[in-house]
């Protein structure tokens, strides 16, 4: 458990997100309960899945500059796009050596998985001085974090976390640890995602991961009996996370706590996910935080609309929460925003921020027939307003890699 001098707080949030750019474009769309699924952008007759949730408008050049967004593969310009937000709402002065040297990077990603088919077919067909010479520091995974330390001139950590769909949950809990234990003054954690191309989801829908529903509304629906698999998006979040000494000391807007993190591992299956093994995770969180289980005011749910994952969340948290369980809500985000994978995590998590502050809580879109197995309250439909003061933020990732993060909403109290 954290001491109270040890409070860690956010300053700064950042995001791209399948409704545009912003962490503001973010909570508008998902407290209206905007649908952002739409049909994949790229050509897909010969592909198993019609729907996806993209970026829009996405314009490389116009927010980076032509120069690094030549030199820097998509996820990687999401990651930096999030965290130019995040810091200059914190309004941390980077032109400060001193606070430079201080401030660190984790992003969480699976970098440029599914990417190389490109390059390998040009080797094949126009040899090998035609290859991308540039490939290697685009679509390493390590280079969001290089790219974003590069660019904002950050003299800290630069690491990368990569455990599937916890990832981004995992890089903000990583990173809360490293400030708590002076390895940082602070840090820009969080994750960024961009695999949603033709070769990911010929991958994930033959494993049937994905759903074939044809119409984007309603195409993902968590807790839903009618379910049948999850919709890929893209995107990144990342928070600024610092010493809450340090933030009042230069008067920096305190936005949230970061009050716990709790890791685990199943040990068990490649894909079929164990609610002991996220359960643990959940304990762990609350346990880090110094809460208890009567005390959570709402499950930031996984909820990535598989028929497996959400049953198995769903005892989880009964597991964790006991008879509280039924009275605390619970809601998945994924319903508007479709699944980023690694990038989901934080998103979701720059959201949370947002719904503590605003005292509503984003609703589990599409669920119109409940699953008799998902028996909770999933806040159906429409946003709730709710006195919100301590959130449990779940991801858990394919392999059995689960991350939760306590977020506790910041009254000012020294």
């Amino acid at each position: 458990m954290a001491e109270e001098s040890d409070r860690i707080v956010v300053t700064g949030v950042g995001a791209v997100s399948p409704y545009g750019i912003g962490h503001e474009v973010l909570w508008q769309g998902l407290a209206a309960g905007k649908n952002a699924v739409t049909r994949l952008p790229f050509p897909h007759d010969a592909l198993p899945v019609r729907v996806g949730a993209s970026v829009p408008d996405f314009d490389p050049d116009a927010l980076l500059g032509h120069r690094t967004a030549r030199r820097t593969a998509r996820f990687g310009q999401f990651a930096l796009v999030a965290a130019r937000e995040a810091l200059a709402m914190s309004g941390l002065d980077l032109s400060d050596p001193e606070v430079a040297e201080e401030t660190g990077v984790v992003i969480g990603t699976a970098g440029g998985l599914f990417q190389g088919g490109d390059q390998e077919q040009v080797l094949q067909a126009r040899g090998a001085r035609r290859v991308d010479p540039l490939y290697l520091s685009k679509w390493a995974g390590y280079m969001a974090a290089v790219r974003v330390g590069m660019e904002l001139g950050l003299h800290g950590v630069a690491t990368t976390v990569n455990s599937a769909c916890a990832s981004g949950l995992d890089a903000i809990g990583q990173a809360m640890h490293l400030v708590r234990v002076g390895r940082a003054e602070r840090i820009l954690a969080g994750g960024t995602e961009a695999i949603l191309n033709p070769l990911a989801v010929a991958v994930l829908g033959q494993i049937g991961a994905l759903t074939r529903r044809e119409d984007p509304e309603g195409a993902s629906r968590p807790f839903d009996r009618e379910r049948d698999g999850f919709v890929l998006a893209e995107g990144a979040g990342v928070l600024v996370l610092e010493r809450e000494s340090r933030a009042r000391a230069r008067g920096a807007p305190i936005l949230a706590e970061v009050a716990g993190a709790g890791w685990s591992f199943d040990a068990r299956d490649e894909t079929a996910p164990d609610a002991a093994g996220q359960a643990l995770a959940m304990r762990r969180a609350l346990a880090d935080a110094g809460v208890r289980p009567q005390e959570v005011d709402w499950v930031k749910a996984h909820g990535t609309s598989t028929v497996l994952n959400d049953r198995t969340e769903t005892a989880a948290i009964k597991a964790v929460l006991g008879e509280a369980a039924y009275r605390v809500p619970v809601s998945s985000m994924k319903s508007m925003i479709g699944h980023a994978a690694s990038a989901s995590g934080a998103m979701e998590a720059v959201a949370a921020v947002s719904a503590l502050r605003h005292g509503l809580i984003p609703p589990t879109a599409h669920l119109e027939h409940p699953d008799p197995e998902c028996d909770l309250d999933y806040v159906p439909g429409r946003a709730r307003p709710a006195p919100l003061r301590t959130v449990l933020l779940n991801a858990f990732g394919l392999g059995g890699q689960n991350a939760c993060i306590v977020l506790r909403r910041w009254d000012g109290a020294a």
